[in-house]
């Protein structure tokens, strides 16, 4: 297989991954539980603010195990 081939379809990827996270940062203020749920850890202080969101993480870490599932079949 020609080399160029390849890093022509790795490219293409990377560009659409970088599209659909372009995409999530414009879409995700219209979804309100998102960054809001269970296991989110938000800290506020004086003139400080920690916020980690491990449920948000969990969730969409499994939703992209499953499309990823799926896409590899």
């Amino acid at each position: 297989m020609n080399p160029l081939f390849s890093l022509g379809k790795v490219l293409i990827i990377m560009g659409l991954v970088i599209a659909g996270i372009g995409l999530l940062f414009v879409f995700m203020p219209k979804v309100p539980w998102l960054g809001k749920l269970p296991g989110d850890i938000l800290i506020e202080k004086n003139n400080f603010r920690f916020y980690f969101p491990i449920g948000t993480c969990i969730i969409i870490s499994i939703i992209l195990t499953l499309l990823f599932y799926l896409f590899k079949k």
